[in-house]
């Protein structure tokens, strides 16, 4: 391979995808036979990292090759861990520069088909600061928050679940003041003047209205369609979108396969609440969530179908990966709606599969550990990029590793952050295969033993968290489901190693510069003048998107 090869790139990644889910990393309760088709015949990574355990913050550093802290696209709260509303203010910062812009840069026509979850408005509703757009892709067709339980009528609420619960409860305390106020105005106890009760029944209303106007339309204003700039379905028809967006993404490699082309299609899949066409529902033996990976894989499938159909295989990197692990809190009553994480813990262990025939061995394994944030200076170098000098990428080019040419990974330290708090260290030893992992924080399980927060729905990076002095050690290369934890009674170099991870971690805050926290209360909230809206605001509501949809097999 040279550098002016400039191959074709297909990024196909998934949203909460379990590295347990695919059959190629050792699932047998569902068929992955397309994913598995990839594995096969390209390079598959056992120790591939999201940079965030949440879908904002990783694909913040998927995109950039930074971690999401030096973007300020990570939070100090535990409410809002990921950009919660269309119409809020926060995204990534346009001076961030994406492997799309280096790319775009490179002569690439570059497409974004589905979840982009990075902020859309800064100031006005309509000047689109944090677009794809705006961001290097030439063409964007999707949905520019994600796909949400709220997405359905007929679902619960997912956003917000137990706030919305609290403040329901709130409004009615406060709703009742008044009508509890009139029974001794009318039993003629004591008399209560009719301005203290309008004022309690004005304060009702405002109260209702405040948090109302936005949770009470999250459908409408959360899950909407855009082609470009313009929004084509508000509120989205759920059940068709990733039909219309696998017709997208055939249509992009046909409008562009004359040139080099980057096709980035992020998936919806295999999101909750789990869509699926007809002909997926009973499909895997995995319930609902089985289905919907196998109608990922489909979707897969057809992709890879196209390449092949236009000769484009060969000279086509094809990656395969998930923003992050299985989300296992999500609850159908007693069933499981969410992923499968393995025997691994933390929530950032996903799947990492390329495929490029003619560069690539097939059916090689790599065991080092790796990122997502490795994929932007590995595009850089494959596409003839030059990384940006004046910022610091913790990314690095993965091909010496891919081609057999490395057989050791340039990641020595990788820090792992849960919103804006470190809680974990890996460091990966030069000299050996040793993988060293030290838990500074580690979440609070409920129930307890169980891996997950089945109670809030969300584990917190503060609070509600156990802190470690000295930290919880565990070498992942002998004990990689952390089953037995180190220390200096059982690991004679347990002191040497914590020392080492300490200085690391000195020397990475010496690199993190202060920057605008895109996760402010500010910028969180929900703001009437920045949702995007078809029609007149706050009436919005369209439907421009035809109805010619893929065939499913």
């Amino acid at each position: 391979m040279t550098r002016n090869a400039r191959p074709n790139i297909v990024l196909l990644m998934a949203d909460d995808l379990g590295v347990g889910d695919l059959c190629c990393y050792g699932n047998n309760s569902v068929s992955t036979p397309n994913i598995d088709r990839l594995a096969s015949e390209g390079v598959r990574l056992t120790q591939h990292l999201a940079a965030a355990s949440m879908c904002t913050p990783s694909r913040a550093a998927f995109l950039t090759g930074r971690y999401p802290i030096r973007s300020g696209m990570v939070s100090p709260y535990n409410l809002n861990r990921a950009l919660t509303w269309l119409g809020g203010s926060g995204g990534l910062p346009t001076n961030e520069t994406t492997f799309a812009k280096l790319l775009q840069h490179r002569g690439y026509r570059t497409g974004l088909i589905g979840k982009w979850h990075l902020g859309l408005s800064c100031a006005s509703r309509d000047d689109h600061c944090y677009h794809p757009l705006n961001h290097g892709f030439h063409y964007f067709y999707g949905v520019p928050f994600g796909l949400l339980s709220d997405c359905q009528a007929s679902k619960t609420p997912e956003l917000h679940r137990w706030l919305r619960i609290k403040l329901w409860i709130s409004t009615v305390a406060i709703a009742l003041v008044p009508f509890l106020l009139l029974i001794p105005k009318f039993a003629r106890w004591f008399s209560v003047p009719w301005k203290v009760i309008a004022v309690f029944a004005l304060l009702a209303f405002l109260v209702f209205t405040s948090w109302y106007s936005s949770y009470g339309f999250t459908r409408r204003w959360n899950c909407i369609l855009m082609r470009n700039h313009e929004i084509i379905q508000q509120p989205m028809k759920e059940e068709k979108v990733a039909s219309l967006m696998l017709k997208e993404a055939l249509a992009f490699i046909e409008r562009v396969k004359r040139e080099p082309f980057l096709l980035f299609f992020s998936f919806l899949h295999v999101h909750t609440p789990l869509i699926s066409k007809e002909k997926f529902v009973g499909h895997s033996k995995y319930g609902r969530y089985g289905d919907n990976v196998e109608e990922m894989d489909w979707m897969v499938g057809k992709i890879l179908d196209a390449l092949d159909q236009e000769c484009l295989a060969n000279n086509t990197l094809v990656y395969f990966t998930s923003d992050n692990g299985g989300h296992l809190e999500p609850l159908d009553g007693a069933v499981q709606l969410g992923g499968w994480n393995g025997i691994y813990k933390g929530g950032i262990r996903v799947p990492g599969i390329f495929r490029w025939p003619s560069v690539l061995e097939a059916g090689r394994v790599i065991n080092e550990p790796t990122s997502l944030m490795d994929i932007y200076p590995t595009l850089s170098y494959i596409g003839g990029g030059i990384l940006p000098q004046d910022r610091v990428i913790d990314g690095q080019n993965l091909m010496p590793l891919l081609e057999g040419r490395a057989s050791h990974s340039d990641h020595e330290f990788l820090f792992h952050y849960c919103g804006v708090y470190l809680h974990t260290v890996r460091w990966h030893q030069k000299d050996c295969a040793t993988v060293w992992k030290a838990h500074y924080v580690t979440p609070k399980f409920y129930p307890e033993g169980t891996g997950a927060c089945y109670g809030s729905g969300i584990c917190s990076c503060s609070g509600d968290v156990t802190y470690h002095d000295p930290p919880l050690l565990f070498d992942i290369s002998r004990d990689p489901s952390e089953a037995i934890p180190l220390n200096p009674d059982n690991e004679p170099l347990f002191d040497s190693v914590i020392k080492k991870m300490e200085a690391a971690i000195k020397e990475h805050r010496r690199t993190l510069t202060p920057v605008p926290q895109q996760f402010s209360v500010f910028n969180t909230i929900w703001k009437p003048w920045l949702q995007p809206c078809c029609g007149t605001f706050p009436f919005c509501g369209c439907d421009k998107e035809d109805d010619i949809l893929p065939t499913a097999p």
